[in-house]
């Protein structure tokens, strides 16, 4: 990588940082807080549930307003979305403990996050289109760092000073997030029309005149025919669906788990600092194992360590085995976010690229929500044992079911590409 960019990467590094050390604070810490806030493990549920579900919606939305290559941009986008998320901290610092005003402005933050997610990934696409040189995963996998270290610090300040302090590095880290993304900015020359392929992972959407771009957006695929066409790609969504429910479990209820084994938010901060941590060796090189290892292999290796994640949690009698069940994230979510875009790259046809990557990220959502509503109802009425048991069911039939979507996959992929 030569100077200009590892500059690139390292300010697209920052931008990452800083969007998931808020990340951190505002969803890692969501149950800590809402708890805090009087709500019930069911109440929580729902607020979480709405949130995804908002978020599934005004996804595509945005989508939508930033392919009209105006105002919003991708940039844009992202700066207004961290004015939300900071703005609403602003109001939940004054608005105390006042449940449905905490509900509301809690659910909005919750939802713009995920929303601008896909539009910070986007913005990755774009740019290397533009000349940038980015190493994305390296970027990609600090900011699981930044993620990492702020919960480690955030922990015990919160056990020291209160949940309060979340939304004060809530709303600086956001302030940061949006001044850097406004000096993030290709030389005027080097600007490029952003487009649908934008949205891709994998990074290859080759800049094309306005004909050509509107012939291939004529050939995507409708819903009935792209389900027809790719039978494991949909096989995979369900599996996703199903590992993603869990997954989601064990992040949202963490707090709920840790302490019948004794811990705390000094635990949590610990126990979520591992998981992020170890993330970023992963996505750092999985660049270089997509070009040896089948990304194929790679994802029921993620699927089986979804579960083992899941049974060590379980399986946990003290806090450092819940540290051991942190760690697989490095072979099951590090693994399944990566590979799963590499998957769509290989497997579906360029004109229907976008559609998929959407359906994986729709896929994660769906399974917030139904997380979210079922998890909370299970822990208020039976019990964290009882909850992670049923985590472990689902979680299980996920790894079945992407074992079977791998095996029903087309061999020569580009081969299919090219037919379809």
């Amino acid at each position: 990588m030569n100077n200009r960019g590892k500059l690139w990467t390292l300010r697209y590094t920052l931008i990452n940082v800083t969007y998931f050390a808020a990340f951190c604070t505002v969803h890692a810490y969501a149950a800590v807080f809402l708890l805090d806030s009087g709500f019930t493990n069911t109440e929580i549920g729902i607020l979480l549930a709405v949130a995804n579900v908002l978020s599934a919606l005004f996804q595509p939305l945005v989508a939508a307003v930033i392919d009209r290559q105006g105002f919003f941009t991708n940039r844009n986008v992202m700066m207004i979305c961290a004015g939300m998320i900071a703005g609403g901290a602003v109001v939940l610092i004054f608005a105390g403990s006042v449940k449905p005003v905490v509900f509301i402005v809690f659910t909005m933050m919750y939802m713009v996050q995920f929303t601008y997610m896909p539009v910070m990934t986007a913005l990755n696409f774009e740019y290397q289109r533009g000349g940038a040189k980015i190493f994305y995963g390296l970027a990609r996998g600090l900011g699981s760092a930044g993620f990492a270290v702020t919960s480690a610090i955030i922990g015990t300040v919160v056990e020291n000073e209160g949940v309060r302090v979340l939304l004060y590095v809530t709303i600086a880290v956001m302030a940061l997030h949006a001044v850097i993304v406004y000096f993030f900015r290709l030389p005027k020359e080097a600007e490029v029309p952003e487009t649908k392929d934008a949205g891709s992972e994998n990074g290859s959407g080759s800049i094309t005149d306005p004909g050509e771009r509107e012939q291939k957006e004529d050939k995507s695929s409708s819903i009935p025919e792209f389900i027809k066409r790719y039978p494991a790609f949909m096989l995979m969504l369900v599996a996703t669906v199903f590992l993603f429910f869990t997954h989601n479990m064990l992040n949202d209820y963490l707090i709920q788990i840790l302490r019948p084994l004794g811990g705390g938010e000094s635990e949590l901060g610990i126990a979520t600092f591992l998981a992020a941590v170890l993330e970023l060796p992963t996505m750092a090189v999985i660049t270089l194992v997509s070009k040896k290892v089948s990304m194929k292999l790679m994802l029921v290796v993620a699927g089986v360590s979804f579960t083992v994640k899941a049974v060590i949690m379980l399986l946990a009698a003290n806090i450092p085995v819940a540290y051991v069940s942190q760690a697989m994230q490095m072979l099951a979510y590090a693994v399944f976010i990566p590979a799963a875009a590499y998957y769509v790259s290989e497997n579906i046809a360029e004109h229907d690229q976008v559609k998929g990557q959407a359906f994986v990220t729709s896929c994660f959502t769906l399974a917030g929500v139904f997380s979210s509503l079922v998890c909370g109802i299970v822990l208020d009425s039976l019990g964290v044992a009882e909850m992670l048991i049923i985590g472990v069911a689902v979680s299980s039939l996920g790894t079945l079911l992407i074992m079977c979507a791998m095996k029903m996959s087309p061999k020569n992929a580009a081969k299919q590409k090219m037919s379809a």
